[in-house]
Order: C-alpha cells, then sequence, then structure tokens
C-alpha cells in the first residue's frame, strides 16, 4: 500500500493540546556538488502533545517565517500529515515516522504574526 498524500491526521484526538517549546533544527538544500548551501529547506520545530504524553516535532517549510513563539504558548499546526521513511537494513527495513504541516499558529489566531517589530519599544533617537 502506498500512500502518496501521507496520513491526514486528527489534530484534536492524535495531539490534543500543543504547547510550543523550540526550534529543533533547520533543513539545508544541496548544492549540486553535493555541499550544504546556505538556503533553508524546511524547520523543525518541538511542541509539546498532551495526547501523546511526549515532545514531537513537526517540520515546516522555509517559505513560512521562523516561528518564534514564547515558551510553552498554545499552538496548533495547519494541515498536518504523518508520513513515513523506510531505511534498508540487513534485516529487512527500519521505519521512521515524521509529521509535516503547512504552518504552525497561536492557538485561535487566524494568521502567525510575522513582523517582530510591532511589540518593540520606540527607538529613542527619534
Amino acid at each position: 500500500m502506498r500512500l502518496a498524500q501521507g496520513i491526514i491526521i486528527d489534530k484534536e484526538k492524535t495531539f490534543g493540546i500543543l504547547k510550543f517549546s523550540a526550534l529543533r533544527r533547520e533543513v539545508f538544500l544541496q548544492n549540486e556538488d553535493g555541499t550544504v548551501s546556505t538556503e533553508v529547506k524546511e524547520r523543525t520545530y518541538d511542541l509539546k502533545s498532551k495526547e501523546q504524553g511526549r515532545m514531537i516535532q513537526v517540520s515546516i517549510p522555509a517559505s513560512v517565517p521562523l516561528k518564534e513563539f514564547d515558551y510553552n504558548a498554545q499552538v496548533e499546526m495547519v494541515n498536518p500529515v504523518a508520513d513515513t521513511v523506510a531505511t534498508a537494513t540487513f534485516r529487512g527495513a527500519d521505519l521512521d515516522w515524521y509529521i509535516k504541516a503547512d504552518d504552525l499558529v497561536l492557538k485561535g489566531k487566524a494568521a502567525p504574526v510575522s513582523d517582530k517589530s510591532v511589540n518593540k519599544p520606540p527607538d529613542k533617537d527619534k
């Protein structure tokens, strides 16, 4: 069986309340010669999941601005999908699950605030 679109997730039943923890890593694109470029492909964030009872990781495309929510801020994933990656081994294969989403937003907010300058104090020179 092949699930080309991944497994669609019922967010509330699967994850329950999600709380933001931190940026875990950035994945960079590779240059044609195989070296790592400076262009970010995706970012993976750590989230605390009430239903899973542990930390989960979710990857968001780099086209979405960097998320810098407060620690423990309640968040929700936009269009999460679970999928797998299989790695051949001597005995068969190892299977790893991963979660991707279109975006990560504060719970109850329609869209994330991308301009951090909104909450900055005014410049003293002006």
